[in-house]
């Protein structure tokens, strides 16, 4: 993978943990980026689907700790987010059993209706709890709708986040995950 490419990537998702730029984050940051997006979509964390979003980010906070060979407790600066990502879901083999439940998770609260149908709305409500610019989201949606059917599915984004976070192909449409790098 193109390393550049793979490092700009991974320092946006790690701003999106780092709300407040002090260039560390700990577990109750990722957990405060899922309750950002629970807030959004007005779903309780101790509802199934919430419940699932919680379980799923906590699990990508322990696999990060891992790779580091560190306790849940320690912080993680963007330096440690990018060796800890690349090793345990980018290069390495725990993407589909941590990092991919926590996307269809995300995926189906975007569908909160439950019709197979995410439209611009609901995808705006998703990357505002993300800190994407306003302005950004729209084009972003258009990229991620290949079928230019004015919705995306819960698999269009499960897909995107695959690309996003493995894809060395500088023009995959999943790039456009969080709007344009």
């Amino acid at each position: 993978m193109a390393i550049d490419l793979l490092d700009h990537k991974l320092d946006r998702a790690f701003a999106h943990i780092d709300v407040g730029g002090v260039g560390v984050v700990e577990r109750e940051d990722l957990l405060g980026l899922g309750a950002r997006i629970l807030i959004g979509f007005g779903e309780s964390p101790t509802s199934v689907t919430g419940a699932s979003l919680v379980d799923s980010f906590d699990a990508i906070w322990s696999t990060l700790a891992e790779a580091l060979g560190r306790d849940g407790d320690s912080g993680i600066t963007c330096s440690d987010f990018r060796t800890a990502m690349t090793a345990a879901f980018v290069t390495g083999d725990r993407y589909e059993p941590v990092f991919r439940p926590a996307t269809v998770a995300v995926a189906e609260l975007c569908d909160d209706d439950r019709d197979g149908e995410i439209g611009p709305k609901e995808f705006r409500t998703l990357l505002s709890a993300f800190g994407v610019a306003y302005d950004d989201v729209d084009e972003a949606f258009d990229r991620l709708d290949q079928a230019g059917r004015g919705v995306l599915t819960p698999d269009d984004l499960v897909a995107a986040a695959h690309d996003y976070y493995r894809s060395d192909d500088p023009h995959a449409p999943g790039n456009w995950l969080f709007g344009p790098l």
